[in-house]
């Protein structure tokens, strides 16, 4: 005689299965005898549908028979990467992995952890079609969790997009001139953060100091929106440091609750390809990922663009990915003064400037937050 509860985890196994198979939407399935709802959700994940299974040894993954009423026979496997599962003639599936795993790896939306931390990588000038097309890495992340394919930049060049996803503004800035030119009043999600008792960073690839003010090798000062701000100079001295910082906060797991990480010159496509931003996008994100942020299911990685190449409408690709992300392609408009209402939800601030009437990416990528209920 199974338990109840192994039996609930076995129901839940099947769903799984029968999703894989139908790639149907998202659905509650109730336990017959308790009447407990046992998954919601799991089919809008892209294969493999229970986090890391795929990449874990195949071994880790047992079939079992079916134990309820009728015949046995008529097993049959599914492979997806290295996931296998067994389906019964009525679809039901037995994983013994779901029973071993946490429990984490199966969750509903109303048990996804709240997103506490967002951290920002910006590409430079390439439209929604070139990243698609030349970005395999940034592309396939779309893929897996989310990504906008009506997300557009506010204006060109440069540097008004950086004060626009930072301030909810562009500060009446329409060229990339360096903070000498351009001594700038007010406040940022950053400096919002700080105020809140949160922690924010920016960490700036081939910067040679703290808050560098101005342009250097393939350091870019008007891709670094807070180096603008003289009210939050101190602040941006603390806390907008070298990229090299990076790896240690990743290992510790004090990734800021506001970051951005902004690549050089040519990691970031402004001076090289496509294909040499995404190799170096797909080393920092797998790093990040490697953390305890990342496992926790509390940080979300945006990775967009400044604006595009200027032959288009400045649309661009946008990615949200976050471990318990709901895959889904997002076809409501939004743009960078969503991303700042995104840091703002997550910080529990009050949204910046235009950020206040942007549409929401909380609610379009259905991102559970503790501020936005």
């Amino acid at each position: 005689m199974r338990s109840p509860g192994r039996s609930l985890v076995l129901l839940a196994a099947s769903a799984v299965a029968a999703l894989l198979m139908t790639g149907g939407p998202a659905a509650a399935r109730t336990d017959q005898g308790g009447g407990r709802s046992v998954v919601e959700e799991v089919a809008q994940r892209p294969t493999p549908v229970v986090e890391e299974v795929a990449q874990r040894p195949s071994r880790d993954v047992v079939s079992r028979g079916w134990n309820g009423p009728g015949p046995s026979t008529g097993l049959r496997g599914l492979e997806t990467g290295r996931e296998a599962a067994f389906l019964d003639h009525r679809g039901a599936s037995v994983v013994e992995e779901v029973a071993q795993r946490p429990s984490r790896d199966v969750v509903t939306r109303e048990t996804r952890p709240e997103i506490t931390k967002v951290l920002t990588f910006v590409v430079e000038n390439h439209s929604l079609r070139q990243m698609k097309a030349s970005m395999p890495y940034v592309y396939g992340l779309a893929k897996k969790y989310a990504y906008a394919d009506h997300y557009r930049a506010i204006t060109h060049p440069s540097l008004p997009n950086y004060l626009a996803m930072a301030s909810g503004g562009t500060q009446g800035v329409a060229d990339d001139g360096e903070p000498a030119a351009h001594p700038l009043d007010g406040t940022t999600v950053f400096d919002q953060a700080l105020a809140l008792g949160r922690t924010a960073t920016i960490y700036a690839d081939a910067m040679t100091e703290p808050c560098q003010l101005s342009s250097a090798g393939r350091y870019a000062v008007k891709h670094n929106p807070w180096a603008y701000f003289t009210d939050s100079r101190a602040a941006c001295l603390r806390n907008d440091v070298p990229v090299g910082r990076l790896a240690g906060d990743v290992r510790a797991g004090t990734l800021p609750n506001a970051g951005m990480v902004i690549p050089d010159l040519v990691h970031d496509a402004h001076d090289a390809g496509l294909g040499t931003a995404d190799a170096w996008l797909r080393k920092q994100i797998a790093l990040v990922r490697s953390g305890p942020d990342w496992r926790s299911g509390h940080l979300a990685l945006v990775v967009t663009a400044d604006e595009d190449d200027s032959a288009g409408d400045n649309t661009v690709l946008t990615v949200v990915a976050s471990r318990y992300q709901v895959h889904k392609v997002v076809h409501r408009p939004l743009t960078h003064y969503s991303l700042t209402a995104l840091y703002d939800a997550v910080i529990g601030a009050t949204p910046l400037g235009a950020a206040a009437g942007a549409p929401s990416m909380v609610r379009t990528f259905r991102i559970s937050v503790a501020s936005v209920s």
